[in-house]
C-alpha cells in the first residue's frame, strides 16, 4: 500500500508540476541506528505528497509515519494504512501526539513527519510561529535526530510551477536542553533552512537542486500540439520548455 501510495504521489506531482527539486547537497548524513523527525514548513495542500515523495526516495529502508487531524483521518481512513495517526486538537491531542510519537521512534528505522506551524503558513512569514511539541519530544527523546525541511511551489519560467525542498542541518537530541531550549533551537534551523530556499528560489538557477522528478513541460493544449507540429514539419527537435534550463 505505501509503495503503490507513493507512485500515486509522485505521479501526481509530476503532472501538476514542472519539476520536483531537491536543493544541493540533498540529504545531509545522518547517524546510524537512531530515528529522525522530519520537521518541515507547511505552506501548501501538497506538502504531505511531496514528503512521501522525498521519504520514497530518501528513506527507503526506513518506515515513516506521519500525525493527521482526527477529522481529516476519519474522512480519508486508508491514510492510516500508510502511517498516518489522527490527533485531535487541544491538551489530550498532545499528549496523544508525544505518547504516539514516543512508541514509534522506539524503533531507530523509522522517521516521523511533522509540519510544527501546524497550520498553512506562507513560505516568508517570520517568524514560523511553531508549536511546542516536537520540542517536548527532542526534550524527552535523546536518541532522536532532527531534520529540518523547508517546501517551496513558486513559478519560474514555465507555465507551472516548481516544486522545491531544501534540508538543514540535523539537530542532535543528545544535546539535551529543556522543551523551551529545543523550541528556540528549532524556530532558528527552520527559519535558516526556509531562508536558503529562499533564496535559492529568488535565483531560479535549477543547478542548485538535484530533479527528483521531472514533470510537466510545455504549455499543453492547442498552441502545444502546434508547436510539435511545426517543429515536425522543419525538422527540427521540439523543445516544450518555455526557456532552456542551464546544465
Amino acid at each position: 500500500m505505501v509503495r503503490f501510495f507513493g507512485a500515486v504521489m509522485a505521479r501526481d506531482m509530476a503532472r501538476g508540476f514542472h519539476a520536483v527539486r531537491l536543493a544541493r547537497p540533498g540529504l545531509p548524513d545522518l547517524p546510524e541506528g537512531r530515528p529522525v523527525i522530519v520537521c518541515a514548513t507547511h505552506p501548501s495542500w501538497w506538502d504531505p505528497a511531496f514528503c512521501i515523495v522525498l521519504h520514497a526516495r530518501l528513506f527507503p529502508d526506513r518506515e515513516g509515519y506521519a500525525p493527521m487531524k482526527a477529522a481529516m483521518l476519519e474522512r480519508y481512513g486508508f491514510f492510516r494504512r500508510i502511517g498516518l495517526f489522527g490527533l485531535e486538537d487541544g491538551p489530550r491531542g498532545a499528549a496523544r501526539f508525544l505518547s504516539t510519537s514516543q512508541a514509534l521512534l522506539a524503533d531507530p528505522d523509522r522517521v516521523l513527519w511533522v509540519t510544527p506551524q501546524g497550520r498553512f503558513v506562507d513560505p516568508r512569514e517570520r517568524p514560523l510561529g511553531l508549536r511546542p511539541g516536537v520540542a517536548h519530544l527532542l526534550a524527552r527523546m535523546p536518541e532522536a535526530v532532527a531534520l529540518p525541511l523547508a517546501l517551496e511551489y513558486p513559478f519560474w519560467s514555465e507555465k507551472r510551477p516548481e516544486a522545491l525542498a531544501a534540508f538543514g542541518t540535523p539537530l542532535d537530541a543528545r544535546e539535551g536542553g529543556t522543551p523551551a531550549a529545543w523550541s528556540e533551537r528549532l524556530e532558528a534551523a527552520l527559519t535558516g533552512t526556509a531562508d536558503r530556499l529562499a533564496a535559492l528560489s529568488q535565483a531560479r538557477d535549477p543547478s542548485a537542486f538535484e530533479n527528483l522528478l521531472a514533470g510537466k513541460r510545455g504549455v499543453g493544449g492547442v498552441y502545444g500540439t502546434w508547436q510539435r507540429l511545426k517543429a515536425l514539419a522543419r525538422g527540427e527537435r521540439h523543445a516544450p520548455d518555455h526557456m532552456a534550463e542551464r546544465p
